[in-house]
């Protein structure tokens, strides 16, 4: 009866997926299959999610298929988060402009407080709706030199996965639509909600480096150049002192020959990697266990209180004891199941 209560009592987090003409696909159906495998321990869904259009008409897709969707853009003053996927064309990609009452809409819901995010180069329409200025965000890389020159006024950083500037966020290219997505739950209900639906999605819960790391760039000589191996070696020993020069002869290179590779692999030095895995680690164990914060620090590789306390604050903002206040809070959203987008797609062709 209690579980029963709980159920009835319980909203679940409104999300509204607003689709453009030429939106990408995959953008397109990333937010109804991460969100949708969002739930609590009892299985209850922490989120709906629906799909809105202009006038609530018909857009093509970039991938053969027209999007019929269930509601207009009156969706968007109505939901709690507001999501962009990707577009493969149209005025916001082509000469910084947007239909005014897009525009309007995305800065109503903004002006009203809710959570404004978009996907890949969905970020274009958030630019041109003017939600952008003055602030940093990323989108494609491939499309990084057209973005700054439509929109001088954005602070564009390339070279991560996504960017959380707090109600606005943005991501880069495609699947690091998925990865954004994951981090707002994580965010939201914590590792262990986030980890359960990116196992759902069989996908990795987070990925290391940045999107610098998928750019085209010759291919190594020999696979045994690779330095995963001795990434899983150190993220195995993080509560130990792992030396640049241990990481080295783990993997059979010279320092800098490693230091070298390990860059161009995940956009980061070794030290800066350490410290993420080790600061990420620190909030699985803030969030999951009962550890004492000096017991966290250790085996997360800080070695002291004050320590972590530094290094969380730095990448963060907020001191472990506030960190596991707020992430180990029981979950307060919903009990109605995540909807499938609300959307039909239809063949362009027989």
């Amino acid at each position: 009866m209690v579980r029963n209560n709980r159920a009835m009592t319980i909203r679940p987090h409104r999300i509204g997926v607003l689709a453009l003409d030429g939106v990408v696909g995959l953008d397109l159906g990333t937010p109804a299959q991460v969100f949708g495998a969002a739930r609590t321990a009892d299985r209850l869904p922490l989120y709906t999610v629906d799909t809105c259009t202009p006038g609530g008409r018909p857009v093509r897709s970039s991938a053969g298929f027209r999007v019929l969707p269930d509601h207009g853009l009156d969706l968007m003053a109505t939901v709690d988060t507001v999501v962009v996927p990707g577009l493969h064309a149209g005025p916001p990609m082509t000469d910084g402009t947007i239909d005014p009452a897009v525009s309007g809409a995305l800065r109503d819901a903004h002006h009203r407080g809710a959570r404004i995010m978009s996907i890949c180069t969905g970020a274009f329409a958030l630019a041109a709706a003017g939600l952008l200025d003055g602030h940093r965000a990323t989108t494609h890389w491939a499309h990084a030199d057209r973005f700054r020159r439509l929109y001088p006024q954005v602070d564009l950083d390339p070279d991560v996965l996504f960017i959380d500037s707090g109600r606005v966020l943005t991501s880069a290219g495609v699947a690091a639509g998925i990865d954004l997505c994951l981090h707002v739950v994580r965010g939201d209900h914590g590792s262990e909600v986030a980890n359960r639906a990116a196992r759902r999605c069989v996908v990795p819960p987070w990925r290391d480096g940045g999107q610098a790391q998928y750019i085209e760039r010759p291919v190594p000589r020999t696979p045994a150049s690779g330095t995963a191996a001795t990434r899983e070696w150190a993220r195995q020993r993080l509560h130990e002192p792992v030396a640049l020069r241990e990481l080295a002869a783990h993997a059979r290179m010279s320092v800098r020959t490693f230091t070298r590779h390990f860059r161009s692999e995940t956009g980061l030095s070794p030290a800066q990697w350490l410290l993420q895995q080790r600061t990420d680690h620190a909030r699985l164990l803030l969030e999951t266990t009962d550890l004492a914060i000096d017991q966290v620090a250790r085996r997360a590789g800080f070695g002291t209180t004050a320590a972590l306390r530094q290094h969380l604050n730095t990448r963060i903002g907020v001191s472990p004891s506030a960190y596991r206040r707020t992430f180990r809070r029981t979950p307060t959203a919903g009990t109605s199941g995540a909807e499938s987008g609300g959307l039909r797609l239809v063949a362009e062709h027989p």
